[in-house]
């Protein structure tokens, strides 16, 4: 009490602002509903309750929560995308978990779904995954009519989906059915709600489309694993949604969710095709269209009964088969009672067994500490499990291979090996080793180009003796040439003729496959140089190999055999595919077949920034997926050699202007096409950025998306005007674009910073996007999904 007199004794000035405030929160309420606590979301169904208790508030406790709102609001910073979703999630879980009783969730359809509250907050979290203020102008959208269509079993799915197939195909399975804007936001409705049921119980194996557990914490996890384990195999699955493996999930739903309607609702979007869920196509690639809103959440449900069984069949394995690190423990012992039909422990199987398993969305991987018939038979008891329960195809030839493979195996877009850490003093023999080799090879490169030099001045000296032997008064009858020069035929050049004969002596040398190079300082330099000078130079290359060779073998026989076991350490290591990423530049018309940088001639139509914004959204992805992997330096020079320098002669040839005149004035705009000096800020402001976009249970789709290569079609006139075909987006589109995408590949393939695969259907297709969405869609800030393709009349 005395603290509400002491606000109503307030100054005058004071709750005169107070009414301004409360008068200017009434006129923009609707505006800010986002911004606001939620006060229209307490309790959707006593909303007349809360305005009758509302309206008894007093004068005083009107004006002290108006102070306070107005200190909170002042102080307020402006919320981040995570921050928005959040908090929109946040108040459909609440609902949610109202539902939750006996057990189980009751009717959410009805008591969740169907409500105009939950559909609006729905609407919104599109629209955050669209990069797109709240505030703005948003689509003429009647919730109330849509929940009520919804609850009463009159919403017609068929109405709300469009098609899209590949121009020119006659077959069916290339045509994809995609949802229309309001499909999508009961979609995301579900997603939300589902998330909410799901999410204590997910298994720790599992990575993927949750929160604090991604893309790379399933790396860190296989890092620490694999090193302390002997074998490893992949479970590669690969199989359409179809009518067995969907009933198995709704059964499985059913243990948690009693919502007859919420499993008709999904039965309905399988039979129209809007269901867009293919196991082995995750590994595609991120982001794309028909993945869909409820691919991710429902992929998860029906995965962890795989997760929930392998942590039996490693208790099971481990239990029986083992103890660790020779100690005895009860819980084991009780285990192998249990499970051991004699009742006895066996004493002569006292093998360590360890099993570990991470599972990133579908793609699976199998560690085994123990034997290699450990490892098959756990194999084959997965593999049956997959087949006979969860009704998913299982491809068996894949092998387990031992973890020192020096191959790897092929996980999340990235290459990890097993390697062998050596012990300081062998280390120091490999660096002695090193040294020399660098000093030979040194000077094997130094021979090769003064070889090639002295090649090329001989080829210089007898064109032009072949020359002087065409003046009459110098030439020499008797000279070797000019014998020769007698079977040219008439009208051949000069040039022309001394490299025919070049030619016809390699033919007779059999140095048809070698390089110019090699022939003028092999066959030609070499073979003219004195016999004493060649020998003395491969004598000490000779040297040198004996000596690298004798003195490791001799320091290492003075190591004991035992330090050298016990200081050894194994290490995992992490390797971005390298040989696909340059592929993929060549692909994308960056390099050419010789890793040279050239100028993309599909973006030149496009405005500068945006040109840009396509090469910096190339770099942003592969800073943000390989900075943990142990040889980014090769990324690093791969973007300031090729990335940066492409991005450069594009703009050049746009502008016809001299490359280094481009580099200085579009300085300040490359500064997201780092050079090598410049990747530790990068790399520190990414991990920073990892607070605001690093959450995959919320963001997925957008954290991990491909780029698209996108070319201009064509302006927007009066005539034909054209809205962005971003969710949610009501900004006219200047201009319209075609898509391109160069890479249509089976699972498994790499993720290397482009979309690695997509619908056919999707591959030329003509969209709208406006110029900040556009932007969006090139540096990563969303993805394929808030593209609506059927908005194209």
């Amino acid at each position: 009490m005395w603290s509400v007199r002491l606000r109503i004794n307030c100054s005058s000035k004071l709750i005169n602002r107070a009414t301004q405030l409360q008068s200017f929160l009434s006129l923009s309420s609707a505006n800010l509903s986002v911004v606001d606590s939620g006060r229209r979301y307490i309790g959707h169904s006593n909303d007349n309750e809360n305005s009758s208790n509302n309206d008894k508030m007093s004068l005083a406790s009107n004006l002290a929560s108006l102070v306070e709102e107005s200190s909170l609001i002042n102080e307020r910073k402006p919320r981040t995308r995570l921050e928005l979703k959040k908090f929109l999630e946040s108040r459909i879980k609440k609902t949610v978990k109202e539902q939750f009783k006996d057990g189980k969730f009751h009717n959410l359809i009805e008591k969740v779904i169907a409500n105009p509250y939950t559909l609006q907050d729905a609407y919104d979290s599109i629209r955050v995954n669209s990069n797109i203020n709240l505030l703005s102008e948003s689509d003429d959208i009647h919730f109330d009519s849509l929940a009520q269509e919804l609850s009463s079993g009159n919403f017609n799915i068929n109405a709300n989906t469009y098609s899209i197939s590949t121009k020119g195909a006659k077959k069916e399975k290339e045509k994809l059915i995609l949802p229309n804007l309001k499909l999508t936001i009961i979609q995301e409705a579900i997603r939300i709600a589902l998330e909410v049921v799901y999410k204590p119980h997910y298994s720790k194996i599992s990575h993927g489309c949750r929160s604090g557990r991604g893309h790379s914490s399933a790396l860190k996890y296989i890092r620490k694993e694999i090193s302390k384990s002997d074998w490893w195999f992949t479970v590669v699955i690969n199989k359409k949604l179809d009518d067995s493996t969907l009933s198995k999930l709704i059964s499985t739903m059913e243990t948690k969710i009693q919502d007859p309607k919420l499993y008709s609702l999904i039965h309905t979007m399988f039979d129209v095709g809007v269901l867009n869920m293919e196991f082995g196509g995750f590994a595609k690639g991120h982001g794309l269209p028909q993945e869909g809103l409820l691919s991710p959440i429902l992929m998860n449900i029906y995965l962890d009964l795989f997760d929930r069984q392998i942590l039996n069949l490693s208790m099971k394995y481990e239990a029986l088969d083992g103890q660790r690190d020779g100690s005895q423990s009860k819980l084991r012992d009780w285990f192998r009672r249990q499970m051991s039909q004699t009742g006895q422990r066996n004493e002569e199987n006292k093998s360590e067994v360890r099993v570990h398993c991470c599972r990133l969305m579908d793609e699976i991987v199998i560690v085994v500490k123990g034997s290699k018939e450990v490892s098959l038979t756990l194999k084959s008891e997965i593999e049956n499990f997959m087949r006979e329960f969860l009704h998913l195809e299982v491809d068996n030839k894949t092998d387990v291979m031992p973890c020192n493979d020096p191959k790897g195996v092929r996980f999340s877009g990235n290459i990890v090996k097993k390697t062998v850490k050596d012990i300081p003093a062998v280390k120091a023999v490999h660096k002695l080793k090193e040294k020399v080799e660098l000093f030979a090879l040194q000077k094997q490169e130094a021979w090769e180009e003064c070889m090639v030099r002295i090649g090329k001045k001989c080829l210089g000296h007898g064109l032009k003796k072949v020359k002087e032997s065409e003046i009459k008064h110098l030439a020499d009858n008797n000279s070797v040439l000019s014998q020769v020069s007698r079977f040219r035929k008439p009208g051949m050049e000069t040039d022309h003729w001394y490299k025919l004969l070049l030619k016809i002596r390699m033919n007779d040398m059999n140095a048809k496959h070698e390089s110019e190079e090699s022939i003028l300082s092999k066959l030609i330099t070499e073979n003219a140089l004195p016999q004493d000078l060649k020998d003395s130079f491969y004598t000490f290359q000779n040297h040198v190999k004996d000596y690298v060779s004798s003195e490791t073998e001799s320091v290492l026989t003075l190591l004991p055999e035992s330090r050298v076991s016990s200081e050894s350490e194994s290490v995992t290591e992490v390797l971005a595919p390298i040989k696909a990423i340059r592929m993929c530049l060549q692909r994308y018309g960056i390099t050419n077949s010789d890793g040279i940088p050239r100028a993309c001639s599909l973006l030149l139509l496009l405005d500068h920034d945006h040109i840009i914004d396509w090469f910096s959204g190339i770099v942003s992805r592969w800073i943000k997926w390989y900075r943990l992997c142990d040889n980014f330096h090769e990324v690093k020079l791969i973007i300031s050699q090729q990335i940066r320098k492409s991005c450069i002669r594009t703009l050049a040839t746009k502008y016809r202007i001299h490359e280094s005149e481009i580099e200085r004035k579009f300085d300040s705009d490359l500064i997201g096409i780092p050079i090598t000096e410049q990747f530790e800020s990068e790399r520190l402001e990414c991990e920073s950025n990892d607070g605001c976009y690093g959450d995959e249970g919320l963001m997925y789709g957008i954290l991990y998306s491909g780029l698209c290569l996108v070319s201009l079609t064509r302006i927007v006139s009066e005539s034909r005007p054209c809205t962005c075909f971003v969710l949610g987006c009501r900004v006219s589109a200047p201009c319209v674009y075609t898509i391109h995408v160069m890479q249509k590949q089976k699972f498994p393939v790499w993720k290397t910073g482009f979309s690695s695969c997509i619908h056919p259907s999707v591959n030329g297709r003509r969209i709208g996007l406006c110029k900040q969405h556009l932007k969006d869609l090139f540096v990563g800030c969303i993805s394929l999904q808030s593209v609506s393709f059927g908005d194209w009349k």
